[in-house]
């Protein structure tokens, strides 16, 4: 396998960390992955792309290698300029493969600056990680559940596993469907060490939402913006529901917008069906386009 580069950049006074395979003559193609994820699950999918994109895998701020925010912010709008700063780095137009909370970002991103972004591949991230519809509007009560949540989570302490097998033994019962290599592969890069143990890398405090998030009744304007096509991968097995939004197809609210509903597949599609992945996202994303004159 092709060994990519580490580097890190700035945005929003983090260091954050993304990975490079390929050259930097040709367009780029970023990877976004998802909660409690990392850039390295996307490795089979850089491979893939080599011969007409120059990829590239972020970690999300408080994932993986990449700095955890002060004061854990950790909504929507908080990973949006971190994702269009990156674009910005790489050139300063990128086609996008992203999943779940990954995903949810750069639709608020591609809403936001619709002019960053070739083409966008959604993996089961329409209407992720959004505060639900709620008949009541927020209100001292509801703020003060919502501060004992938070409040709760910053007293949460990580769970030590006592080896690294425990590691990949707890990926595989997330996802019974992974092979061991693939298993050992996401945990490999997921946990890091510590005195007596394994902890995974991302922050436990982004398991806040925040009292401001994007909600159902605002998100539509968003992605209403967006110009560029998108086409949405859902898990026929999927709990979430991904496929529709206020039960209407979630392609509906998009300008140019197509769903794929992939059998024998939950949340995680990507490693659940990879050839039916990699083949719709090859005859998505395929011809690259041309660079840009600034991308040259």
């Amino acid at each position: 396998m092709t060994e990519p580069w580490q580097h890190f950049y700035q945005s929003q006074r983090l260091r954050l960390s993304y990975w490079v395979w390929g050259s930097a003559e040709k367009p780029p193609l970023i990877f976004i992955h998802g909660f409690r994820d990392h850039s390295r699950s996307w490795d089979r999918y850089a491979e893939a792309f080599l011969d007409d994109y120059r990829v590239i895998t972020p970690d999300l701020r408080g994932h993986g290698d990449s700095e955890w925010a002060k004061g854990a912010s950790y909504g929507l709008i908080d990973f949006m300029p971190d994702i269009v700063s990156l674009i910005d780095l790489v050139g300063g137009r990128a086609s996008v493969v992203a999943h779940s909370l990954g995903g949810a970002a750069t639709l608020v991103a591609a809403g936001a600056y619709p002019d960053r972004f070739e083409r966008l591949v959604v993996i089961e991230g329409a209407g992720a990680m959004m505060h639900e519809p709620s008949a009541k509007a927020i209100d001292g009560e509801w703020l003060h559940k919502w501060g004992e949540r938070a409040r709760g989570n910053e007293r949460r302490e990580q769970r030590v596993y006592p080896t690294f097998e425990k590691c990949v033994e707890r990926v595989m019962e997330a996802n019974k469907r992974l092979s061991r290599p693939l298993a050992e592969h996401l945990a490999r890069w997921a946990a890091r060490p510590i005195d007596g143990g394994y902890v995974w890398k991302y922050d436990p405090m982004a398991l806040n939402r925040p009292a401001t998030e994007i909600r159902h009744s605002e998100i539509a304007d968003v992605w209403g913006r967006i110009e560029c096509p998108v086409l949405h991968l859902i898990g026929a097995e999927s709990a979430l529901g991904r496929g529709l939004f206020h039960g209407e197809p979630v392609a509906s609210f998009f300008k140019d917008a197509r769903t794929e509903t992939l059998a024998d597949a939950n949340h995680w599609v990507h490693h659940d069906q990879y050839d039916r992945t990699l083949a719709l996202m090859r005859d998505f994303l395929l011809p690259a386009p041309a660079l840009s004159r600034n991308e040259e």
